[in-house]
């Protein structure tokens, strides 16, 4: 039987009828490119606060970096977005295919015209190089991809052979943060910030896999999104089987604007991006609240792939209506009915 919906009007998230009631964020939002993970971020990325984006290889990283500055310059026409490479492996080309505004993008150190750009190499130049802009009172979203790449003034001045096991660059990045975190919050800069995964040795409980640059991150980030490689997506023809995508799951680890731990799965497609529609159709079949019938939505998912720009838009407006309003339905459910207080 099909859940019944339950339109959640409240725009506060505050207190109505005496409890508290679930909705997107107070905090102001940009969206993330995919409808199911705004609703577990609490309505997109946190402007103005730090954004951490962790996950191993080929789980979207930089595509949902990508799709952040698609979105912030959709959003804000006037603001700036800056670009920080440092792993130096960046296909533009692709990038602007899958929706990278390259006329609104500014790549960290590129600009020769600008005495000022400088390229942002070690912790201690990222500061700098933030600290320039909250100065001037830029809106900007600033990109670092990634923090693994990212070194400090004493590894680059020490020998190969003397290791420092990467202790400077954690206590800098800690200092970075005690530095600009406040001053992050009162301006116009959102911090995005995309690690790797490391596994650590030895643990039998607990999560297995750590990021680089100490526990800074855990400490002041507002949102911290885990993304997990769940599957393949292939498909074939004239016989040859290819893999086309990937399928992830995305883990929200910690969440200072809204409530924690949610998750959800999306696929992501080579050339295309996050598939947006899909992942909120799935989601919506998965709860039995879809807005066509069953075989409808299983013939809409099997047409996907071919429909035109046009098509696929009219779903997908229908689809992500569909999957807000399911989604904090749900979660008003899973909150305590009555008063502490």
């Amino acid at each position: 039987m099909a859940r019944k919906r339950v339109r959640v009007k409240s725009d506060t998230g505050a207190s109505r009828g005496g409890r508290f009631f679930a909705a997107p964020s107070k905090v102001p939002c940009f969206s993330s490119g995919a409808v199911i993970l705004d609703c577990v971020l609490g309505g997109g990325w946190a402007e103005n606060r730090v954004i951490n984006i962790v996950g191993d290889k080929s789980t979207g990283k930089t595509l949902l970096a990508i799709e952040a500055c698609a979105n912030f310059a959709k959003k804000y026409p006037h603001a700036t977005i800056h670009y920080n490479e440092v792993e130096a492996a960046f296909d533009l080309a692709y990038a602007e295919a899958i929706g990278l505004p390259l006329d609104r993008v500014h790549m960290v150190g590129t600009d020769e015209d600008d005495e000022d750009d400088v390229h942002c190499f070690t912790v201690q130049d990222v500061e700098r190089d933030l600290t320039r802009r909250i100065d001037a009172g830029e809106h900007c979203l600033y990109i670092i991809d990634s923090l693994d790449a990212l070194s400090d003034t004493v590894e680059l001045a020490t020998d190969t052979d003397k290791g420092t096991y990467g202790a400077q660059k954690a206590k800098k990045l800690s200092e970075m943060f005690r530095k600009l975190n406040q001053r992050l919050a009162e301006s116009k800069v959102t911090l995005m910030v995309i690690s790797q995964v490391r596994d650590k040795i030895g643990v039998s409980f607990g999560r297995k896999t750590s990021r680089s640059g100490g526990r800074a991150l855990d400490f002041y980030c507002s949102q911290v999104i885990y993304l997990a490689h769940i599957g393949r997506l292939k498909k074939v023809i004239k016989k040859v089987t290819r893999v086309v995508g990937v399928k992830v799951k995305a883990t929200c680890d910690k969440n200072k604007v809204t409530l924690p731990f949610r998750e959800c799965e999306f696929p992501i497609f080579f050339g295309f991006g996050v598939d947006d529609a899909t992942a909120g159709l799935n989601f919506l079949l998965e709860v039995g609240a879809s807005p066509w019938t069953v075989d409808e939505s299983k013939q809409i998912l099997k047409d996907m792939p071919g429909m035109t720009s046009e098509d696929w838009a009219t779903h997908r407006a229908k689809i992500n209506e569909a999957v807000v309003a399911e989604w904090y339905a749900i979660e008003d459910g899973f909150l305590n009915q009555r008063k502490k207080y």
